[in-house]
């Protein structure tokens, strides 16, 4: 079974990358390591803020540019759904038409 990386929520990556910018003495390294992260998550996390005049979203966190992008990643996750549930009849009809 594949393990579950860890979610962080806004505030612990928002204060992550100010004890990166608060301690110039550490390397990023060493800063990620003292906070318990990769040093490659803790990049991506200073890159975001910086690209994100200051804010990092947030997966799920509804960080959507208009209602437009809102209802496409809605109208992508219900055909995700619906293709799921087809290849599970698929499968199904499969085994059962083996008789």
């Amino acid at each position: 079974m594949a393990s579950k990386q860890p979610q962080h929520d806004k505030e612990f990556k928002l204060n992550a990358v100010k004890y990166l910018e608060e301690h110039p003495d550490l390397t990023l390294r060493q800063c990620a390591k003292n906070l318990g992260i990769g040093a490659s998550t803790l990049t991506h996390w200073r890159q975001q803020f910086r690209t994100n005049d200051g804010d990092i979203p947030v997966r799920g966190s509804g960080n959507y540019a208009s209602d437009d992008k809102k209802e496409i990643a809605r109208l992508k996750r219900e055909l995700r759904d619906a293709n799921d549930a087809l290849d599970v009849l698929k499968k199904a009809i499969g085994i059962l038409g083996q008789n």
